[in-house]
């Protein structure tokens, strides 16, 4: 019997990228009623964020922190902004690191946890390796 690392988790977050996280913000406030936190700085990643409660997940919204950041990437190729990644729960982030090599998939960077927004590892896995979608699992204990 093969042994089960880890599994997803819940939904934690989708992430759009936007070129202006001011005048993003306030539309989704004004035109949809979300209550949107404070921008937050995350220089490690190269992005600012807010986030966007609903009753059952999050939205976050990325800008470029510069154009070194992969947000500046994403953005060149859609300047309007769009949806980058999505984001899932796990409750032990090394395990499911290691299920994830064990099967083949891969961890972008240098396959080391970084702190998120939420002030919890993260890791990015390879879009081609789930159907072209950016996936981040975050550790939540």
């Amino acid at each position: 019997m093969t042994k089960v690392y880890s599994n997803i988790g819940r939904l934690n977050h989708v992430a759009i990228a936007v070129p202006d996280i001011m005048l993003a913000s306030d539309m989704w406030h004004k035109a949809l009623g979300a209550n949107v936190s404070e921008p937050q700085t995350l220089p490690e990643h190269g992005v600012k964020v807010v986030f966007i409660d609903s009753p059952n997940t999050k939205v976050e919204l990325l800008e470029p922190l510069n154009e070194n950041s992969p947000i500046s990437n994403f953005l060149k190729k859609n300047p309007n902004g769009g949806m980058h990644h999505i984001c899932y729960e796990v409750s032990d982030l090394k395990s499911a690191s290691l299920k994830l090599k064990a099967v083949g998939a891969t961890i972008l960077g240098n396959g080391n946890p970084k702190i998120g927004a939420h002030g919890n590892p993260v890791i990015f896995l390879k879009p081609s390796d789930f159907s072209g979608t950016l996936i981040e699992l975050e550790e939540i204990k």
